[in-house]
Order: C-alpha cells, then sequence, then structure tokens
C-alpha cells in the first residue's frame, strides 16, 4: 500500500476511507477512481502508482457499505436505507470538491469500474459542471430483458424479506453463473482475471466477494438503466471527452459486447469525443489482467490528450 488513507466526512453523513496519492511528476491532472462491487479502493494502489508517475494527483474512497466507508444507514452491502444512487452520487462529488480544493486549477477526470463506472456516469449527469471527462471500464449499461427480470426478481425479494438482506437470487444470476462460463476455471471468481495471483489476492481478501443487499442490487439497475438513457445522456455536454474499456472475454459486459453498445448509444445521443477500447484477450477487471500495462498506458495517453484542452478551456 503506497496511497495514504484518512477519513473524511461527507455530507450525506458517511465517514468515508479516502485513498490518496500525490503526482510524482508535474501534475498535469486530477483523477477520481469509482471502485467496482463488493470490492474497494485499496485495490487500485497500483493504477494509482502508475497515474502519479504520468503527473496525475489519486483520489480513491470506498463507496459506501464498501470497504472501510462507515455509515449509520449503511452496513456491508448496501448504499444506504434509501436514496441509495442520489446518496453515493453525493459522496463523489465530495471527494471532487476536496480534490479540487487541495489542488485547485487542475482539471478532474472521474474514473470508473464496473459498479464504478455505473456510478461516475450517473454522477457526471448529475453534475456535469464538475468534471472534466469521465471514464467508463467494464460497465454494463444494457442489461436488456434479463435485467428487467432481475428487477422483478428483487422486488419479490424486497417483499418478502426486506431490502436491507443479501439477495438470494441475484449472486447465482451474476457472480456465479459468470464464473461457470470460464472453461476450465479454477475457482468461481475466474471471470475476474487471467492472472491467477491476481484471482487469489481477490479472494483471500476480506473485504471483496461479499453478497449485495437487494437494496444494492435495486441500486444497480437503476444507474444502469438511467444512465444510458436519451435524457440523461442529453445532460453532457457534445463534447464531453468520454473513455470506454471492454473485455472481450467479460461475461459481466456481454464479451464487451454492451461497451459497444453504450459507445454508440453515445455517438447516437450527440457526444463527439468518445473513446473506446476492447481488449479481446481481457477479462472483467482489466487493470488486474495479464496485458494492464498497456491498458493503463493507453488511458495515460487519452488523460494526456484531454487534460491540457480541458485547461486550456477553462483557462
Amino acid at each position: 500500500m503506497v496511497m495514504e488513507m484518512r477519513q473524511v466526512a461527507s455530507p450525506t453523513g458517511a465517514m468515508l476511507a479516502l485513498y490518496s496519492l500525490a503526482a510524482s511528476a508535474p501534475a498535469r491532472g486530477i483523477v477520481l477512481i469509482s471502485h467496482g462491487l463488493a470490492e474497494h479502493a485499496a485495490r487500485y494502489d497500483r493504477f494509482a502508482i502508475f497515474l502519479a508517475t504520468r503527473g496525475f494527483h489519486v483520489y480513491a474512497h470506498d463507496h459506501r457499505g464498501h470497504g472501510l466507508t462507515t455509515a449509520p444507514d449503511a452496513p456491508l452491502g448496501r448504499f444506504a436505507a434509501r436514496d441509495g444512487v442520489d446518496t453515493v452520487v453525493r459522496d463523489v462529488c465530495a471527494i471532487r470538491d476536496l480534490a479540487a480544493k487541495e489542488h485547485p486549477g487542475l482539471p478532474i477526470v472521474l474514473f470508473g469500474h464496473s459498479m464504478g463506472g455505473l456510478i461516475a456516469l450517473n454522477t457526471v449527469e448529475a453534475e456535469p459542471s464538475l468534471f472534466d471527462a469521465v471514464a467508463v471500464w467494464n460497465s454494463n449499461f444494457n442489461p436488456g430483458l434479463a435485467g428487467r427480470c432481475g428487477q422483478a426478481i428483487l422486488a419479490i425479494e424486497k417483499m418478502l424479506k426486506g431490502s436491507d438482506v443479501p439477495s438470494g437470487l441475484l449472486p447465482q444470476l451474476t457472480f456465479a453463473a459468470w464464473g461457470k462460463s470460464i472453461p476450465g476455471g479454477k475457482t468461481p471468481f475466474d471471470w475476474l482475471s487471467h492472472d491467477e495471483a491476481e484471482v487469489a489476492k481477490y479472494v483471500g481478501d476480506p473485504l471483496c466477494g461479499f453478497d449485495a443487499s437487494v437494496s444494492l442490487w435495486i441500486d444497480l439497475f437503476k444507474m444502469a438503466y438511467a444512465g444510458a438513457s436519451p435524457a440523461q445522456l442529453a445532460l453532457l455536454a457534445p463534447s464531453l471527452p468520454v473513455h470506454l474499456v471492454g473485455g472481450g472475454e467479460d461475461p459481466a459486459t456481454n464479451r464487451a459486447r454492451e461497451t459497444a453498445w453504450l459507445a454508440r448509444r453515445m455517438e447516437t445521443s450527440g457526444l463527439r469525443d468518445v473513446t473506446t477500447r476492447i481488449y479481446p484477450a481481457m477479462r472483467h477487471e482489466t487493470l488486474n489482467d495479464i496485458g494492464r500495462e498497456a491498458a493503463m498506458a493507453d488511458f495515460a495517453d487519452w488523460c494526456d490528450q484531454v487534460c491540457p484542452q480541458q485547461q486550456a478551456a477553462k483557462g
């Protein structure tokens, strides 16, 4: 662990576990990292170190119901007792404001992986003036009919047993099904990465792999369907730089088909600066898969292109 950890009070009432690392080269911008479901921000340490060497200050916090973040209404696996999406978005904006205060004048890129990508896009749509660019990696904004069936299942579970308990069926329809889709898989989490050492780290991490609550699954589907809706995408500036990444062997995004779908959806909605990278041999966790160095370099190169443009526009 190289990133510095501190506790930050959010206006939502949460004490956010925030990890940060200052740029080790002349600062070009700020990257805020939004982590995925059933994991935590400390897992992005290697990515943060790389970005710091390229001139970016890095901030990554544990979302509500994850990692070391605490909140009265957010036990492990739940965003909040109510208004979970709005609440988690407000937490992201609180970290954004802190980063902007500590490093004024620098462009801010919001990066999100998987669930974090759902959060990132919904956050930029809610507060488009606060961010200069957004990156959405390994996220599924097109759950389709299967997603609607999932929502129906969750509605029944909520009615029968409440929303603050783990869903019994959704983990089987997602994580478990994705694990079974990997030929010759040695663990239920081989769908995350080809790198066995990285999968072992995830399996052995007590803050990873837990079952999400019914309410959290409901919030995830809400973000997925809303985030790529024409009405929400219309809130974004046509010139907003967007970076999309998918893995050609990622079952969570239908082998990156949903990444390509999102790119088309954004372009149809009028976004003019959408960069899409599909890595054919990668699974779900691009940053932890074999070949991650190239993917990180591609992202940093994109940030280099985006940040001077945005800083010049601000100036």
